[in-house]
């Protein structure tokens, strides 16, 4: 009998032991590895801009919890929106800050053999997913001395205050819209515009985060019809006003929620 409840016991040890060891092979359900460093300055200066086109992330809803993602995260741009949940992994290093997670937005694409100094490079080489963090993003969840950290990561609805923000560049023939501020997946399908002299045009991608429309639709109120890549779609009408100039970002009172 006792010889009984020693191997039972040694048994239980044994499937614990091995579940452990599962886990630290694959995250769980949901998690992916990865890989994080960190670009900008502690106060996220130096990250504006980037590759999605999102000019002043303040003005965009996104401010400093954002990131650059490497080439098979990015997706030609059609990742620029979308949010994720870091947390670095402690089993795997000892520079995590435990229990902690950020939430971040894709705003920038880190280039092939960006990542500095250079005895880290490669870190954004296809097929790695890698993602360079704003420094105020980073920190939340790596020491400073670290410099790059095993991550898991998992992509999450973008939770937003207020509207999507719309902002037509360009010039009469041929304009750049782009929505900013976007809640739900964080990222567009597809988009389709129509003025108050104008059926519905639909629109092409340009680069990151912008839509491209070869019509003169200056002096005209516009109405969109925009799908997120959540499948969710908006019908907004007139909500660009007829008086609307280049460069100038409007609030909607639009938004997606998955």
């Amino acid at each position: 009998m006792l010889c009984r409840l020693i191997r039972a016991e040694m048994d239980r040890a044994l499937t614990l032991f091995v579940l452990a060891a599962a886990m630290l092979v694959a995250p769980a359900k949901g998690w992916n590895y990865g890989t994080a460093t960190f670009y900008g300055r502690p106060d996220g200066s130096g990250t504006m801009g980037g590759a999605c086109g999102y000019g002043n992330l303040y003005e965009a809803g996104y401010g400093t919890n954002t990131a650059a993602l490497s080439t098979v995260l990015y997706n030609d741009g059609a990742a620029c929106g979308q949010c994720y949940m870091i947390m670095c992994d402690s089993n795997a290093s000892p520079w995590c800050k435990a229990g902690a997670a950020v939430t971040v937005t894709a705003t920038n694409f880190c280039p092939p053999n960006w990542a500095q100094p250079s005895d880290r490079g490669g870190w954004c080489n296809p097929p790695r997913p890698h993602f360079d963090m704003a420094q105020p993003a980073w920190e939340r969840i790596g020491v400073y001395k670290a410099g790059i950290i095993p991550i898991l990561y998992q992509q999450v609805t973008c939770w937003r205050e207020g509207g999507l923000r719309i902002t037509i560049g360009g010039s009469t023939y041929f304009q750049l819209v782009r929505f900013s501020n976007v809640g739900g997946s964080g990222s567009i399908r597809s988009v389709s515009v129509k003025g108050t002299k104008t059926g519905w045009i639909a629109l092409n991608r340009n680069w990151g985060a912008n839509w491209q429309c070869n019509s003169a639709l200056a002096g005209q109120a516009l109405s969109f019809i925009v799908t997120s890549t959540g499948g969710q779609t908006l019908y907004m009408n007139d909500v660009v006003p007829a008086w609307w100039p280049f460069g100038m970002m409007f609030n909607t009172n639009y938004n997606f929620y998955y």
